[in-house]
């Protein structure tokens, strides 16, 4: 195996060597319209979104105390690290309380997922079947961190889980919506959700992402597998 030095802010663990995927093909062009698109796109959609924030905190505050927004560690791609960013949906001290609810989780492989979650606040949920609670990420898409198209982020404990095959996702970048989100989402098992990133890596363009853009919305409405 060759060695792959990390770049500034990329976890070594999480590092993928391209030749180990080398059906995965190098789409410079493709690369650089899609970055200017999701600029575009990621602006406009937060001109749309900022109006909604203020009744969001009042909705958040009213229920629990806490902020609106929430960030977690993500791995991107090629192994970096970054701040996703999400409306706060649960309880503001959640994640210590992973530990205790570790049983109830339904998911299957490196996930974790409960469909009546107790940590998600009632506002927490209505946020969560809309798909607002991913708003925020379209700053992510503005820094960089993320595209509009792209696998979903997995946090470094669940990456660390993976199989070789699966590390074949951090070759491109993570994004707000994919063929899993449009697919079923949590409905969806672990390792098909892996074959539908691996097919979105091998087959990403421009029409492809339209393609999930469109069937995103429906996805959206129908709230399957939001939970």
């Amino acid at each position: 195996m060759t060695t792959v030095t990390p770049a500034e802010g990329v976890n070594s663990d999480f590092v993928v060597d391209p030749s180990e995927f080398a059906e995965v093909q190098s789409k410079p062009v493709y690369e650089a319209i899609k970055r200017v698109l999701d600029i575009v796109a990621a602006s406009l959609g937060l001109l749309l979104f900022l109006p909604l924030l203020p009744f969001l905190a009042i909705l958040t505050q009213l229920e629990t105390k806490g902020p609106l927004f929430f960030r977690q560690k993500r791995v991107g791609q090629n192994g970096r690290l970054f701040n996703c960013y999400k409306i706060r949906s649960m309880v503001p001290n959640a994640e210590q309380l992973k530990v205790e609810y570790a049983h109830l989780n339904e998911a299957t492989g490196a996930a974790f997922k409960i469909r009546d979650d107790p940590r998600i606040t009632r506002v927490g949920k209505f946020v969560r079947r809309s798909s607002l609670d991913e708003y925020p990420q379209l700053f992510n898409v503005l820094k960089g961190d993320m595209s509009i198209v792209g696998p979903r982020p997995q946090i470094p404990a669940e990456v660390k889980e993976y199989r070789p095959e699966h590390r074949i996702r951090l070759l491109v970048r993570p994004g707000i919506t994919c063929l899993w989100q449009i697919s079923g989402r949590n409905d969806v098992d672990f390792e098909e959700w892996m074959r539908l990133d691996r097919d979105y890596a091998l087959r990403r363009s421009l029409a492809l992402d339209i393609s999930i853009l469109v069937r995103t919305l429906p996805a959206v409405i129908a709230r399957r597998g939001a939970y």
